[in-house]
């Protein structure tokens, strides 16, 4: 499977429905293409347990190992993203839900005292939860509250839900510290991050330049290289190179095209090169993924099941 994105990075997956807006599941990294999952955002909140294994879960530029019985929170509307740490796979529960199941209205004291200071926080992009720490603890128990809620279903079930979300919103507003520091800074670099990746996604199957990606966020080269890799902590080139394979995966599985004319609708003029960096990111060549994939009977849709 993987993310359905829009041009602008935001995740198009559905976080339960208008009336509970909740989702609650279980993932794998390897149930993605590309064993990981790639750089998304969502106006929902995000919580995190790690059941099984390692996850490298970088939030903007801050980057965290978890580990199995950690957890994570991820604020609204960041960039954030996932890969592999060492371990064979990992597996966890991923608990999103709109800010508004909390505070109930616009306005209400709930939005306005309880949550806005969080959710408008630079500082508070992330809280990585250990067992630890005493507080943190309890959240990481109320994640795993939620999972056997949803495993069990009794007939409160959606009650209990949110009982169990506000009491983690008490903890995390009660124990984390917010800073609105830097906060127009922080907001302009995110914002030409955005700015970047769309453009990539618009032109992923043209030749791009430095030039062109510093133009859309008003940089020299060498500052927009930077501010990239402080942010990303990778190269702009390397993103393209991912971006650029992960794009080629759907024609491998879904089309006749030969590994060439793949290569150059992806935007490789060589696919010789193509093939190299297919191999380093996919750890199989094109043809040996496109084998396995028919083998396995993966074709059109059947693996975009988020």
């Amino acid at each position: 499977m993987r993310l359905k994105i829009d041009q602008e990075q935001k995740e198009l997956k559905s976080h339960g429905s208008y009336e509970f807006p909740v989702l609650v599941s279980p993932e794998r990294l390897s149930w993605f293409d590309t064993g990981e999952f790639a750089w998304h955002w969502h106006p929902e909140i995000e919580l995190t347990l790690i059941l099984d294994g390692e996850i490298h879960y970088q939030v903007n530029d801050s980057l965290y190992r978890l580990k199995a019985g950690e957890g994570l929170f991820c604020n609204t509307n960041v960039l954030h993203a996932g890969r592999g740490a060492g371990t064979p796979d990992c597996s966890y529960l991923s608990v999103t839900f709109h800010p508004r199941l909390l505070y109930g209205y616009s306005s209400s004291v709930m939005q306005t005292k309880y949550m806005e200071r969080i959710l408008e926080s630079p500082s508070l992009a992330s809280i990585h939860f250990r067992r630890e720490t005493p507080w943190q603890q309890e959240v990481l128990d109320l994640i795993g509250q939620i999972r056997r809620l949803t495993e069990e279903k009794p007939v409160s079930m959606e009650l209990q839900i949110q009982i169990a979300l506000l009491e983690i919103w008490r903890r995390i507003y009660e124990n984390a510290e917010c800073s609105g520091e830097e906060a127009a800074g922080y907001g302009r670099d995110t914002e030409r991050i955005r700015r970047i990746m769309e453009y990539i996604q618009r032109h992923y199957a043209e030749k791009i330049t430095l030039e062109d990606l510093a133009e859309q966020i008003h940089l020299c080269r060498s500052e927009s290289c930077r501010l990239f890799r402080r942010y990303m902590n990778e190269s702009i080139f390397d993103y393209l190179l991912d971006y650029r394979v992960e794009k080629s995966l759907a024609l491998l599985r879904t089309t006749g095209l030969d590994v060439t004319q793949i290569a150059g609708l992806t935007g490789f003029s060589n696919p010789g090169y193509f093939a190299k960096i297919f191999r380093r990111k996919m750890n199989c060549t094109p043809l040996e993924y496109r084998r396995e994939a028919r083998k396995r009977g993966f074709a059109g849709g059947e693996l975009n099941r988020l």
